[in-house]
């Protein structure tokens, strides 16, 4: 019996989980709470609470899914492609689909979260932050390999490229979420292949 309810108890969780994860999604993670929850799973909000403690707890339950997800997704298949600019490639090209595929930019969530939280809540905006650093870096690592292996021009500026390719994926989030456009996908590769485009080596 104990197990039973064990069992039925783990279950609860990953529902209410995966549906604060939900609610990040399509509303932003500010928008995540113990009564938006339960809502969504037409449940008490005291059984939320009872399972995940305090609202806090479960938004960092919800950024651990989203960074599994995310990891799954984007990061581990585009380490798949081979170094330098066909793993930039790789790495634009699921993240601009996947975020299409959800309706939600996926990475957009570090960045516009940031701005979300309430400074207050530092332990939370200090994870934020922290995701979209080390998103960060492995673009700029990314791009170094393709300068080293001469996909790029030797004088590219990664600090400066990745900073147009978030420029570029803003665009693409407000594009997504805000004016709905039927062609933000396309129009979002197009802008990626002609930023990259005075970058790109001769010899590329």
């Amino acid at each position: 019996m104990n197990r039973k309810r064990s069992e039925k108890s783990e279950q609860t969780l990953a529902a209410i989980v995966a549906a604060g994860f939900l609610i990040a999604r399509q509303q932003g993670l500010q928008n995540v709470s113990l009564t938006s929850v339960a809502k969504e799973l037409n449940i008490s909000k005291g059984g939320v609470a009872l399972r995940v403690g305090s609202i806090d707890a479960l938004k960092n339950m919800v950024l651990d899914e989203y960074e599994a997800f995310f990891r799954r997704t984007v990061f581990e298949p585009a380490m798949t492609a081979e170094p330098g600019l066909p793993r930039l490639d790789k790495m634009m090209h699921l993240w601009i689909t996947g975020g299409a595929d959800m309706h939600v930019l996926i990475g957009s969530m570090y960045g516009h979260c940031t701005f979300e939280v309430d400074p207050v809540h530092l332990p939370l905006r200090a994870r934020l932050v922290k995701g979209f650093v080390l998103w960060q870096s492995a673009l700029e690592r990314t791009i170094r390999q393709a300068v080293a292996l001469k996909h790029l021009r030797p004088d590219t500026d990664p600090e400066q490229l990745v900073f147009e390719i978030f420029g570029l994926m803003m665009s693409f989030m407000y594009a997504q979420r805000l004016s709905k456009s039927e062609h933000s996908l396309e129009r979002a590769e197009a802008a990626y292949t002609r930023l990259l485009w005075p970058y790109r080596s001769v010899v590329a």
